[in-house]
């Protein structure tokens, strides 16, 4: 199947073909034509599915035969758990929106930050992207009305309610005009996700991609017990003894991605970051670059770390665990892929030692540890 296939208009197919993706992933190819179509849409699949695009697309299509904005009348309204996904999301839409003839703004807004700027930036704003908590103080300031909202977008609605949002989520539903099209995303299907679906989906045509199973024979596993004070040099020292020329390194935060790559570029080492800090046409640079070669390595955070997809990625380096199983499994499954073999190598702070067994014990395999501490860093 193409994106052609799915009922796109060639505008936006020739931005699809720019952004180098080439077939559709299974969630878009159901979805797309759904949201199309007007229908509301219950997706179930997990982060790295391509579900972004999924909504995005059509949603982008659909504008097309719009006219202009209304002011501070919110029309898209995409509710996301955290600032991170909001921004990404937000960076999604500006990029395939790019060469559109009908121009959509887009606006991501969330707590943390000073409110004022976002209230500015709300005019002629059409599709708004939000965390729960700062929607409703936008609201409560009458900066933006979401009473003539057309398509709700609910992202990750498990995280939103496992960070308790629940509330927040039920005083927004009370506010949208009960006639609208509505999709829900969420990774799995509890009772509590049941309870949104029944009550704010109208016969949604069901989404559901299995999650594949990961082959992990393929993959060497290492970690090294390590002191945090020498925890890049050591990773300065495998990168240039193992003479390392593509290598993924996870992170769990964009302030340590950066940091990092500031200290493997002053030891001589090519390093960029990749994170939702960054621009989309950078984020796109840097991964042709590290796909082709041009860049050695390559520092992620897990969230835009699913979508890195490379067929022969010799090493994958956990510099920082991830808080779960699932998620360390999907970072050392970019290597050993294609029945090529790969390395993947974590390096173990001791307060690390005790949630690194409780990944072991998820994966169902036992990883080789190996002592750091008779390592001569010096100089690295």
């Amino acid at each position: 199947m193409t994106f052609k296939s799915l009922g796109l208009s060639e505008s936006l197919l020739e931005t699809i073909t720019q952004q180098n993706y080439t077939k559709p992933y299974p969630i878009q190819e159901a979805a797309i034509p759904a949201i199309l179509r007007g229908s509301d849409v219950l997706g179930i699949a997990k982060t790295g599915s391509g579900k972004t695009a999924g909504f995005v697309l059509p949603i982008l299509e659909w504008f097309q035969s719009k006219g202009a904005p209304r002011n501070r009348s919110i029309r898209v309204l995409v509710l996301v758990p955290t600032r991170e996904l909001a921004v990404q999301i937000a960076v999604v839409f500006q990029t395939f929106g790019e060469r559109l003839p009908r121009k959509v703004k887009t606006l991501a807004v969330y707590g943390g930050v000073s409110i004022n700027p976002q209230m500015i930036g709300l005019q002629n704003v059409e599709i708004l992207v939000a965390t729960p908590g700062r929607l409703l103080d936008l609201l409560s300031h009458k900066a933006l009305t979401i009473g003539e909202t057309e398509i709700l977008v609910l992202d990750e609605a498990d995280k939103m309610l496992s960070m308790g949002f629940a509330e927040e989520m039920k005083d927004i539903f009370f506010l949208l005009p009960k006639k609208r099209q509505s999709i829900l995303f969420s990774a799995t299907l509890g009772d509590e996700i049941e309870a949104i679906h029944k009550s704010i989906l109208r016969n949604p045509v069901k989404v559901e991609i299995e999650e594949e199973e990961q082959n992990l024979d393929l993959i060497r596993q290492t970690g090294y017990f390590v002191d945090p004070d020498r925890k890049g040099p050591l990773l300065r020292y495998l990168i240039k003894t193992r003479e390392m020329k593509q290598v993924l390194v996870f992170v769990s935060a964009t302030r340590t991605a950066d940091n990092l790559v500031e200290k493997l570029s002053k030891n001589g080492i090519q390093a960029a970051a990749m994170h939702s800090g960054k621009s989309q046409g950078a984020r796109t640079e840097t991964l042709n670059r590290f796909k082709t070669g041009r860049l050695t390595v390559l520092v992620a955070t897990d969230l835009v770390g699913r979508g890195i997809d490379i067929r022969f990625l010799p090493f994958v380096i956990n510099y920082e665990l991830p808080r779960s199983p699932k998620d360390y499994v999907h970072r050392i499954g970019r290597t050993g892929r294609a029945e090529a073999p790969g390395e993947a190598i974590s390096l173990i702070i001791p307060e690390d030692t005790h949630h690194f067994k409780i990944i072991q014990k998820k994966m169902g395999k036992r990883v080789e540890m190996k002592e750091s501490y008779d390592l001569d860093l010096s100089g690295y």
